[in-house]
């Protein structure tokens, strides 16, 4: 074993050579003392002496160790080149730190901050947020005309009140200041997650909305069609490069039509812009594109179906399963003029604006259609069910698989505009054993689910009534 290793274990270093030369002195001393002893004790008063010099030795030695206790003497810096144990207690090594720390509760914060672009302003931010114990786990930098963003991830003791970081960071420089708490899914580094994201757009174009509150943060997306649904009127447009106005950006959406991004807290940098309008172009360079997956299902009373995903190309065979629903079932489903419900196909269909589900027959015929609608900053689920297949469980299934979708992909609820009188849309909303909230608004009845983490369990069979719900957004396009 090494003397270093003794030393940082906490044992004494000792080598063979001083106790040689100890063991060699301690012999020279008894046979002293014992040529002494002889000389003194054979003289008149040779006992007295005797008692006298072993009460000064007894003294002596124990000033010594009074002395070498209060005085503790380090080794020669040339003997072993490690630190003196007492000393690395006193300092305290970046073991025991490790140590000391590891038993402190702590919480991810996400900061960001502004500060100027000048040789150690950097620095001082990092100086004040060391001063009170926060580690800084990763740093991204949006330069700007009169200064530098600074976004940092940060590990701070769980005691430590956010005034008190954002007070220390801006007498270290910063100013615009705004701190919101993390979690695990932010330690994940800002290439790897804008991959992940182009990954997820280029399989699935109803995943650029997602996408982009992920890369953004808590964001309001809304999706604006090139053209309304009922009047056909050109809806304003988005600049071909985007619009970036502080806290709205613009992008032009693959379809033609305008994305507004929209975070009212905090103004968009360039860097973000840049990065949103990059993800946008992915999505318009790859086209429409969903995932080509089908699932067969039995009905109870033996009907073969298929569940798969649609989009605009399915546009005729949806209008052609309008054609066979009678006017009650497409006004409960639209709340609306029977006749305008075809203009909506377009926008419902399109990944752009969410995820559609279509209910396919044996032969191809499309009898049934669920909505998933991206609104803003909410989500919407929808089902319609052509007249001769419903009460077979085909509405119950898709709110089912729709409800899923959306816990997959992060939302917080997802909510349906029904009536009350529309008993299956009301059962199969009840049958996922989630928290439910009703709402009266303007004559229909929404019916708002939060999402748990546990999965949506299996809804009930169906009660008698249709499986359709309106969705908001067709609602609002009625009164343009």
């Amino acid at each position: 074993m090494s003397d270093v290793t003794r030393a940082k274990h906490g044992r004494p270093v000792h080598h063979w050579r001083r106790d040689v030369v100890e063991l060699a002195a301690l012999f020279t001393a008894v046979a002293v003392a014992d040529g002494v002893a002889n000389l003194i004790g054979h003289g008149p008063d040779g006992p007295a002496l005797l008692v006298t010099s072993a009460l000064v030795l007894a003294a002596t030695a124990g000033f010594h160790t009074w002395w070498a206790r209060r005085h503790g003497h380090a080794p020669p810096a040339g003997d072993t080149g490690t630190r003196p144990l007492a000393a690395e207690r006193a300092a305290g090594s970046s073991d025991d730190r490790a140590e000391r720390g590891a038993g402190e509760e702590t919480v991810l914060w996400r900061m960001r901050t502004t500060v100027q672009d000048a040789p150690g302003s950097l620095a001082r931010l990092c100086a004040a947020l060391a001063h009170r114990g926060v580690d800084i786990l990763s740093l991204q930098t949006h330069p700007l005309a009169d200064g530098t963003v600074d976004e940092l991830l940060l590990r701070a003791p769980a005691e430590l009140a956010t005034a008190e970081i954002t007070r220390d960071v801006a007498r270290a420089g910063g100013t615009g200041t705004w701190i919101e708490r993390a979690d695990a899914h932010d330690l994940v580094d800002v290439p790897t997650r804008v991959l992940g994201l182009a990954t997820r757009t280029a399989l699935d174009a109803s995943e650029l909305p997602l996408a982009l509150r992920q890369l953004l943060g808590r964001v309001t997306i809304r999706s604006l069609p090139a053209t309304s649904p009922l009047s056909g009127r050109v809806a304003p447009g988005a600049p071909v490069e985007g619009a970036l106005e502080d806290t709205v950006m613009r992008l032009r959406a693959p379809e033609g039509g305008v994305i507004t991004v929209e975070r009212p807290y905090l103004p968009f940098t360039p860097t973000e812009f840049a990065r949103a309008r990059a993800l946008v172009e992915l999505d318009a360079r790859l086209g429409p594109r969903v995932p080509g997956g089908r699932d067969r299902l039995t009905l109870p009373e033996g009907n073969a179906i298929t569940v798969r995903r649609a989009d605009t190309s399915d546009v005729e065979a949806a209008k052609a399963m309008h054609e066979r629903c009678s006017p009650r079932t497409l006004g409960m489903r639209y709340h609306g003029p029977v006749g305008d419900a075809d203009r909506y196909l377009n926008h419902l269909l399109s990944p752009g604006f969410g995820r559609t589900l279509a209910v396919q027959t044996a032969s191809g015929r499309i009898v049934g259609l669920g909505h998933l609608l991206w609104d803003g900053d909410e989500t919407e689920v929808a089902v319609l069910v052509e007249d001769d297949w419903q009460r077979r469980g085909i509405g119950r299934e898709l709110v089912g698989r729709l409800v899923a979708m959306a816990a997959e992909a992060g939302c917080e609820s997802v909510y349906a505009v029904t009536q009350a009188s529309n008993t299956g849309m009301v059962a199969a909303m009840r049958g996922l054993g989630l928290p439910l909230d009703y709402q009266i608004e303007e004559g229909t009845l929404v019916i708002t689910a939060r999402l748990a983490a546990a999965r949506p369990t299996a809804p009930p069979p169906p009660a008698d009534g249709t499986d359709e719900a309106r969705p908001r957004g067709a609602r609002r396009a009625v009164r343009d």
